[in-house]
């Protein structure tokens, strides 16, 4: 079977050869981006590394992308006109070479299954999508701890939408109203990191400590990564979130050969 592809996928290897043909689509006019990522258009809060939307958080290049005219509340809704407007914004990064697709927001997880089934490549836009895997990595019986900015978004359909099957081992969080993190729902343009990284480990640290079956912390939301370790360190728990997604994915769309002594 002959595998045909519309543009280049491969590493380009330093070593010199005699001929080497590459095609570029007409209208790609930079390259390079395993990863393009979708995110709020009407945000106001510090993007501090670890944040999805922090370029300093990653050790590879991300194409980072707005949703036009998208804000928080219409996302958390699921408001089905959206997803004309995310599907737009993705193709602009699959025409900008990009290999895979995240988002900067769990709740984009609403169009999950709808945009994974217009695109030719791997998407994954929330990080509730891990959740079958991790629930495979750990034994018969565990929980999984979740955070979240909005638990009442976390609805039945969200969680079908992105691949999740059942709810009884979920045990969420919500950080809605913490006097810092509150900051990042209600586009105050500022709040106290050092608080925001306390509400977030405390939270977690009482999930664990109310359910020790709780194997493993997932953080739905695309602004909680930057405190991942923090929550490791008080719960010894794996910690998955957006980022360890957006490696995956990148890892996937980017091998390269691997080289050494042996």
């Amino acid at each position: 079977m002959t595998i045909e592809r519309k543009r280049p996928y491969g590493y380009m290897s330093a070593e010199p050869k005699e001929r080497e043909w590459i095609d570029m689509p007409k209208g790609q006019n930079i390259s390079g981006y395993g990863v393009g990522i979708l995110h709020l258009d009407d945000v106001w809060y510090p993007m501090v590394p670890g944040n999805v939307v922090n370029a300093w958080t990653y050790d590879f290049p991300v194409r980072l992308k707005a949703v036009k005219g998208l804000d928080t509340p219409t996302l958390h809704s699921g408001s089905p006109e959206v997803f004309e407007l995310i599907l737009a914004a993705a193709k602009e990064l699959e025409k900008e070479g990009c290999r895979a697709i995240s988002a900067a927001c769990g709740f984009f997880g609403h169009f999950h299954r709808q945009l994974a089934d217009e695109m030719d490549m791997p998407v994954g836009l929330s990080s509730l999508v891990q959740i079958p895997w991790i629930r495979a990595t750990m034994k018969t019986g565990s929980r999984i701890g979740i955070l979240t900015a909005n638990a009442a978004a976390v609805s039945d359909s969200l969680l079908q939408q992105c691949g999740v099957t059942g709810s009884d081992d979920l045990v969420i969080a919500d950080l809605r109203h913490g006097e810092n993190f509150s900051a990042i729902m209600e586009d105050r343009g500022s709040f106290d990191n050092a608080g925001t990284r306390r509400e977030v480990t405390e939270a977690a640290r009482k999930l664990v400590e109310e359910d020790p079956r709780i194997g493993a912390i997932l953080l739905e939301c695309s602004d909680m990564p930057p405190y991942a370790w923090a929550v490791q360190a008080v719960t010894g728990r794996p910690v998955y979130d957006f980022i360890t997604l957006i490696r995956w994915l990148n890892n996937a769309a980017m091998q390269r050969p691997y080289d050494g002594w042996i």
